[in-house]
């Protein structure tokens, strides 16, 4: 039987031949990073206060692109990864929260299946008994591991969960899991938003490359928050379909409309040839050449919270 093969807006395809790995390994061996400074850990003094909310909005950084959202009464985990290694390399920050420490979650949320958003072995330790969100394609892989509340998800599917909308928007990036399971799955971003009066709305834009989907986004929804990703970048040649870098995600911030920037996907992984803090420099310049509202770029230390 054909598996579907999903794709990006306006066939945007991420190919890359052997040669263009070669010639990225051989560049990487002539770059020379400084991995000894890391973006810094916030203290714990919330963590009791978070285990025990359930009427506040909060938003945490786990690390990577694993937050904890609590919205409309509800504990969100998206892309929950605690892995301590991807492939051959170890964790260069551990998470700021530690899975232990976590509320009960009632929903997690899944961009798509690379192993450093979907990570099967942190999905077991969770606390309660999750809803998971889905994109299309993925489903499959939850049933075989005994899961049964799995919603899946195509490109602009909402749904209603308590008092909150959520909903699955496009991205421009890939996906792989196997040796023969290239793109048979889908990939996106995920918009909540709450239904009762004044409720906010949260945007997790997932894993992505530049695209114009980020347009049709704003025509879309009204969006507060934007949980944007500004690692992976470099070389740019190389990335630049499926990892958004600092300048171009803050285009993308203000396309969206969006009122509070929150940055992600950096200084976990080492995914590409940038370093966290050299992704954050690069977003302050941005920030400040365009001399944007400094009140509107909330940057988190690991496990920090904030309570907007």
């Amino acid at each position: 039987m054909k598996r579907t093969r999903y794709k990006n807006y306006e066939d945007v395809e991420n190919l890359h031949s052997f040669s263009d790995m070669l010639k990225w390994s051989k560049e990487r061996r002539g770059k020379t990073k400084d991995l000894t400074v890391q973006i810094p850990q916030a203290d714990l003094k919330e963590v009791a206060r978070l285990r025990e909310n359930r009427t506040d909005f909060s938003i945490t950084w786990v690390g990577h692109s694993t937050f904890l959202i609590q919205m409309s009464g509800l504990n969100i985990l998206t892309d929950p990864v605690w892995a301590s290694r991807m492939g051959l390399q170890k964790r260069q920050t551990a998470p700021g929260i530690q899975i232990d420490q976590l509320p009960e979650i009632d929903v997690v949320i899944i961009s798509h299946g690379h192993y450093d958003h979907l990570d099967f072995g942190s999905i077991r330790r969770l606390k309660g008994s999750p809803v998971f969100y889905v994109p299309a394609g993925l489903k499959s892989a939850f049933r075989r591991r005994g899961y049964k509340k799995v919603v899946e998800a195509n490109w602009w599917d909402s749904f209603t969960e308590a008092r909150l909308q959520i909903s699955f928007v496009p991205a421009q990036h890939w996906t792989k899991r196997s040796l023969t399971d290239t793109n048979t799955s889908h990939w996106g971003g995920w918009v909540f938003a709450g239904l009762e009066a004044g409720a906010r709305s949260v945007y997790f834009v997932g894993d992505t490359g530049y695209f114009n989907g980020f347009k049709e986004i704003a025509d879309r929804f009204t969006l507060d928050i934007v949980l944007m990703p500004i690692g992976a970048y470099e070389p740019e040649w190389f990335m630049s379909t499926s990892h958004i870098n600092p300048e171009d995600a803050i285009k993308a911030f203000l396309q969206l409309k969006g009122q509070t920037f929150i940055p992600m996907h950096y200084g976990a992984y080492r995914l590409a040839d940038d370093t966290g803090p050299e992704a954050l420099e690069r977003m302050y310049a941005e920030w400040e050449r365009l001399e944007l509202d400094k009140d509107q770029l909330k940057v988190l230390a690991l496990g920090e919270s904030s309570w907007l």
